[in-house]
């Protein structure tokens, strides 16, 4: 099931509709919400195991935060949405059944301001507050699922080899496939629309909407038949630019300016795209010839460049100069902290760590950062004690229950470690993993009665969960 709803997401769709339609809602009692959150959630297992999962806190927490601010302005203001990255050059971003919508780091670095990368979050939030999944599997009374799945197998295998994507994708008989996945032209019309509203309610440009996608269609004419990943799994016309455009006129033109995290985390992928020194030699001479957009985001990029070259003296004097450059950010204050522990200078590392705390007591990836530094100071009572807090306010976050794991591994706590790991695991919905972390907790000789007795419910509870989700 997990593959054939991944495919549906990303499999080339004919877009020809003359019309913008107002698809309205339907009746989802074959294939429920809830039934949604089960299949995306089981995908999210997957994508997690991925190695194209962009593990990046601070990535991540900024996706997250301007899809939330989206969301915040969309009819389903309550709904649970999750953001992600995979580490991927090409033009991509795709929405999952359960609110969950991945984003390529390509896409991020091509959009040339924010309001651009928030059209293509407002289309995927379309996406999913419109249930266009569900209609699709619906439409087709699930007849559908069987031939998904074998062209499933193809597209999975045609990313190992290439060559055998053609006879592969044949054999399933694509072309009728797709037939059966015409009508979703509309959804893509409705995306846009709802899309375009979503994002202008959140106080983004909506002309960005048009603009980019304008941008995309002019480059695919470069790529022949290899256009962008985005532009074969949102497939463009020049009526659905037109419709864009010509409702985006009606709507307030707004000047909005980029957040600076919006331009440090596109600097940070700039930088992490090139070898260390080919990216020191681009920003020095970014920054000495004045040749940036924005200065703040110039010198983090030079900053950052540095420290990866291990040029740790020069990386300091530039952060000196950030810091000096009339912009704050969370994510400058964990850039100086990260420095000083890759220069070996823990306790200076450690110090910037709890300054930064101080002002941006909220931002996670600073814990985390923050945590891993304590850990290598061998400071576990301090490392558990942090973390352990945060989770009372974000009860959901695997990496803290990582960290704190880690933690108490250090303390030699041998049954809070495994216990604190099951909880990593089951909140990447690895259950299978969980359950047997919490198998080797309850065979280790440290857990008190207490701890035993809510191992033994939390046991029974996943394996209960586990085997729900094997039966459907």
């Amino acid at each position: 099931m997990k593959l054939i709803i991944l495919i549906l997401c990303l499999v080339s769709q004919s877009v020809t509709a003359s019309e913008l339609p107002d698809l309205g809602d339907i009746s989802q009692s074959s294939f429920s919400s809830r039934d949604e959150a089960r299949v995306g959630s089981e995908i999210m297992r997957d994508i997690y195991a991925n190695p194209q999962y962009y593990d990046d806190a601070e990535l991540t927490d900024y996706l997250n935060n301007l899809g939330s601010r989206l969301v915040a302005a969309s009819s389903e203001s309550q709904r649970s949405f999750q953001f992600f990255v995979l580490k991927d050059n090409t033009l991509n971003a795709f929405a999952l059944p359960g609110g969950y919508i991945g984003v390529h780091t390509g896409l991020i670095e091509a959009a040339q301001n924010e309001s651009e990368l928030a059209g293509v979050l407002g289309h995927e939030i379309a996406h999913v507050t419109q249930h266009h999944l569900a209609r699709m599997i619906e439409s087709q009374n699930r007849s559908i699922l069987p031939s998904l799945a074998a062209l499933a197998v193809a597209i999975l295998a045609a990313r190992s080899n290439p060559q055998v994507a053609g006879g592969a994708i044949a054999a399933t008989q694509a072309v009728s496939i797709q037939k059966q996945l015409d009508f979703s032209r509309d959804n893509e019309r409705e995306a846009d629309r709802i899309g375009m509203q979503i994002m202008s309610a959140a106080g983004f440009d909506p002309n960005a909407m048009a603009t980019f996608f304008e941008r995309l269609q002019k480059y695919s004419r470069l790529y022949d038949n290899n256009a962008p990943a985005y532009l074969r799994t949102h497939p463009l016309t020049s009526e659905r630019i037109a419709d864009m455009q010509n409702r985006a006129a009606n709507l307030p033109h707004k000047q909005v300016a980029d957040s600076i995290e919006f331009q440090l985390m596109r600097t940070k992928l700039r930088v992490l795209n090139q070898s260390p020194s080919t990216a020191v030699t681009e920003f020095t001479d970014d920054v000495r010839d004045k040749r940036y957009a924005d200065l703040t985001a110039a010198q983090y990029g030079l900053t950052l460049a540095l420290m990866r070259a291990q040029k740790y003296d020069a990386a300091e004097a530039a952060y000196q100069k950030l810091r000096q450059s009339g912009r704050s950010s969370p994510i400058i204050d964990s850039l100086g902290a990260r420095l000083k522990q890759n220069a070996g200078d823990i306790n200076g590392a450690l110090q910037r760590y709890h300054d930064a705390r101080k002002r941006y007591p909220n931002y996670r990836p600073l814990v985390y950062s923050y945590a891993d530094a304590l850990l290598t100071a061998g400071q576990a009572d301090n490392t558990v004690k942090l973390v352990t807090g945060i989770i009372a306010i974000h009860p959901d976050d695997y990496h803290l229950y990582q960290l704190q794991s880690r933690g108490y591994a250090q303390q030699g706590k041998d049954f809070l470690r495994h216990y604190a790991q099951a909880e990593a695991y089951a909140h990447q919905g690895n259950l299978t993993a969980a359950i047997e972390q919490l198998q080797i907790a309850l065979k280790t000789h440290d857990g008190d009665f207490y701890q035993m007795s809510i191992a033994e419910a939390r046991l029974k509870q996943l394996m209960a969960q586990n085997k729900a989700d094997k039966q459907t």
